[in-house]
């Protein structure tokens, strides 16, 4: 409510009065009512929102512009889009608004209409500003941006074309101040109806699971592999017995295509592959060792809650580590006692190393895909990529659990 902090100052002179502490302690939780927006897409009362705007609600009342009010139920929600459908049960031949098959340009006009900050139906116009943004907190992002106003409440509403169709859907903004200074983000409509068909099917929505953890890739892990641009996504680990390893997708593969498209980045392969009903047989084309090869991979079903655990292997005498050995690129490492790989022991600070994000902790695994366990091994992968006639090593890398890959240039 907009004015709930106003309330909060006066504590219990407008809450409940008498007792002790303990007693206000053991006070039940406050139900909070919130208020945002939405729109009918079906005569029978199936409405939009946002997920975030009806999240956990006990009861949803939808109020109409001529003030007629409806109690609705949610029919499902999606929180990696934060999109939800509510339904107003016995609702016949409501007025209904269409979701638009139209590409959007940057340009064009919209139009945004909703509640905020509780005020009612409002109308603010504007032109998409941008396509395609990622924006924190999103798992598939691929936002309008709009120069609309857009405030608290508006969320779930409607952005129209001049056509009257819905081109998004109003879900959030970014503000130092918590009002609107003309940067909103929107839901494209493409997204819009993929969910909302789901979750009126099936009250759920399922998608398609690769079974990779990915990341981008920079200029210099390009330069590394030779590819001729950064694109595509990089694989630093497939999941132990998921789709991608077990069709021979490796560490160190980067995903340039599926099924014929091009992929420019990790965003992009998670939104395609998402996308994908489980089940599909999807063509997979990487780049492994200076050329392109394709696989043949049958997606599974992406588990929201899953969660994979690397096995730790325990050594069955403890390793005496050898003594530190300072390397040509500015890292000293020494053998991963009980584990694989390197650890990085010492760092100079004015390296490029350090430059790239290496840091004392750090285990390096590889090196242009060759699995490293000493300090030689690593000098001897360092020098073969010189030899070579490249600039750049591939460095596989792991911290707090976390694989990734980084371009290393060797020439100062």
């Amino acid at each position: 409510h907009p004015f709930k902090d106003f309330f909060n100052q006066f504590g219990d002179q407008f809450g409940q009065r008498g007792g002790d502490d303990d007693d206000r302690q053991q006070r039940r939780p406050r139900r909070v009512m919130a208020s945002g927006s939405g729109f009918v897409i079906s005569g029978d009362g199936y409405i939009v929102t946002n997920n975030h705007v009806v999240e956990n609600a006990t009861k949803v009342t939808v109020i109409f512009e001529d003030g007629d009010e409806r109690q609705a139920t949610i029919v499902g929600t999606d929180e990696r889009t934060d999109l939800a459908v509510v339904k107003i049960e016995g609702a016949e031949d409501l007025p209904y608004v269409k979701l638009s098959d139209a590409d959007v340009r940057v340009g064009d006009w919209v139009v945004a209409v909703g509640n905020p900050f509780g005020l009612g139906g409002t109308v603010t116009a504007g032109i998409v500003s941008a396509r395609g943004r990622d924006i924190a907190g999103s798992a598939y992002g691929d936002f309008l941006q709009i120069d609309a106003a857009v405030n608290t409440g508006n969320s779930g509403g409607p952005a129209f074309d001049l056509n009257g169709e819905v081109v998004g859907v109003n879900t959030a903004i970014f503000s130092p101040n918590g009002g609107s200074v003309g940067i909103a983000f929107a839901i494209p409509a493409e997204v819009v109806k993929m969910v909302t068909d789901q979750l009126i099917e099936n009250g759920a929505v399922t998608r398609g699971f690769l079974g990779v953890g990915i990341q981008d890739v920079s200029r210099d892990i390009a330069d590394s592999v030779g590819l001729n641009r950064p694109r595509g996504a990089l694989v630093p680990e497939p999941t132990e017995g998921g789709p991608a390893a077990s069709a021979g997708i490796q560490s160190g593969d980067i995903v340039l295509e599926v099924d014929g498209r091009s992929i420019d980045d990790a965003l992009d392969l998670s939104r395609t592959i998402a996308a994908k009903d489980p089940g599909t047989p999807v063509e997979v084309t990487v780049w492994r060792d200076g050329s392109e090869q394709t696989f043949e991979v049958t997606l599974a079903t992406l588990e929201e809650d899953e969660v994979v655990e690397a096995p730790v292997e325990q050594p069955d005498e403890p390793v005496e580590p050898d003594q530190p050995e300072p390397s040509s690129v500015g890292i000293t490492v020494v053998p991963n006692a009980g584990g694989e790989g390197l650890l990085i022991q010492d760092i100079d600070a004015s390296s490029l190393a350090a430059e790239k994000g290496f840091a004392v902790g750090d285990t390096i695994l590889s090196v242009d895909n060759k699995p490293v366990a000493t300090a030689a091994e690593f000098e001897d992968a360092i020098q073969g990529v010189k030899s070579s006639g490249r600039g750049t090593a591939l460095i596989k890398a792991q911290r707090d659990g976390q694989t990734r890959f980084v371009g290393l240039p060797l020439n100062e």
